[in-house]
């Protein structure tokens, strides 16, 4: 503004050094008659006169004009002053709801909601600072409001995931299935029906979700994988009256679902009762193959059905790699007692009690002998060894 004002300052001496220097060559006049009048004065005068005229003529109308648009004015300083008030009201609004002050946050909404153009926005704050205070009701009005276009997917992807939050499943999926088709491959709108499914227990749509946003590496890795197991597990329970259904499910299983100890042992037992051990004993070995663990070898014996030593042998070649493997010595005596292979299962129990590390497989290996010495007709052994596996429980 200094220089501007030097500017200016510097130019008016530039006229006014013009005009003195003109004025030095005045020769011309200006006669006005006007009968009786006549008035003669000089061309400089003259001149002056006119640019005198004209300001004051300018400032007059100018003046005038102010006047005349006032009440314009005071209404456009008003209208500023309301949208300048709403947009620190919205402000306020995100800064409290962030702050977890939903009371004020959804207060301070309301107030923005003077400028209609914060009626989206506002009205999305307001929702979300309703919903978290669980006022369901007044959360659904404020989203009722917003019915500008440009604001349809917004209101639709926040009421999809509010009731989705507030175990809305229903009413969470009814709201991404309104909005535009793009709307239901955004990641987010995937996530929130990953959500809503779970709620229904849709666990083939959750499956396939859950695949979905790994490809998009959209879920944390261990989340997929419970999410997956949580899947696959219930849908192996909805068909565990029919056997076919269910080797049809599990082949439909990735290698690493099917290799999984947790789902390997869930499909063996189902499938044990639908007597299809041959079936469960195929599914236990090759999870085993892949992921050796105690469960599935706990599991094993059961698969045996009429015939245990097609069972004994792959154990004992198993035992070969794993000598002092008490798991599997448990499940080898389980399989020669199956077999009545006395001899052989006494010995194979008494390693593995001697090995366990743990109170559970103690107790296991007790019951175990003392179901063989029941066998043989050896009740004091039998007594001693159902009297340790009690002790061994009260101590658990």
């Amino acid at each position: 503004m200094a220089i501007r004002g030097l500017l200016w300052l510097a130019f008016l001496f530039v006229i006014a050094v013009v005009l003195a220097t003109a004025g030095r060559f005045d020769t011309g006049q200006v006669l006005i008659v006007y009968p009786p009048y006549r008035v003669d004065i000089s061309l400089n005068l003259f001149v002056v006169g006119l640019v005198i005229t004209f300001i004051v003529l300018y400032t007059l109308m100018r003046a005038i004009r102010n006047l005349w648009r006032m009440p314009q004015r005071v209404a456009a300083y008003r209208a500023r002053s309301r949208v300048a008030k709403a947009q620190a009201a919205l402000r306020d609004a995100i800064g409290n709801f962030y702050a977890g002050r939903f009371s004020r946050a959804e207060k301070a909404a309301r107030d923005a909601l003077a400028n209609p153009d914060n009626k989206g926005a506002a009205g999305l704050i307001a929702a979300n600072a309703a919903h978290r205070m669980h006022e369901y009701a007044r959360r659904d009005e404020w989203l009722a409001q917003i019915d500008e276009t440009d604001w349809q997917d917004a209101r639709l992807m926040a009421t999809a995931d509010m009731r989705a939050d507030g175990r809305d499943a229903d009413g969470a999926l009814e709201a991404l299935k309104q909005m535009q088709t793009q709307g239901g491959r955004r990641i987010h709108a995937q996530q929130i029906t990953l959500r809503a499914q779970q709620q229904l227990k849709n666990w083939s749509e959750v499956l396939k979700l859950v695949k979905t946003l790994e490809k998009r590496e959209a879920i944390h890795p261990a989340v997929a994988v419970r999410l997956r197991q949580l899947a696959a597990e219930n849908l192996l329970r909805d068909r565990r009256h029919n056997a076919d259904a269910l080797l049809e499910l599990w082949h439909s299983l990735t290698p690493t679902e099917r290799h999984s100890p947790r789902l390997a042992d869930l499909a063996a037992e189902l499938l044990t009762g639908l007597n299809r051990p041959g079936d469960a004993r195929r599914i236990v070995e090759e999870a085993l193959a892949q992921n050796w663990d105690a469960r599935l070898l706990r599991r094993y014996p059961e698969t045996a059905g009429g015939d245990a030593l097609p069972l004994i042998q792959k154990a004992e070649a198993w035992k070969n790699d794993r000598p002092d493997d008490a798991d599997l010595l448990f499940a080898l005596g389980r399989l020669c007692l199956h077999q009545k292979l006395w001899g052989k299962a006494q010995s194979f129990l008494e390693q593995a009690l001697k090995l366990a590390d743990n109170e559970p497989l103690k107790i296991r290996s007790h019951r175990a002998l003392a179901r063989l010495h029941e066998q043989l007709g050896d009740a004091g052994k039998a007594s001693e060894h159902y009297r340790e596996s009690a002790l061994a429980m009260n101590v658990v």
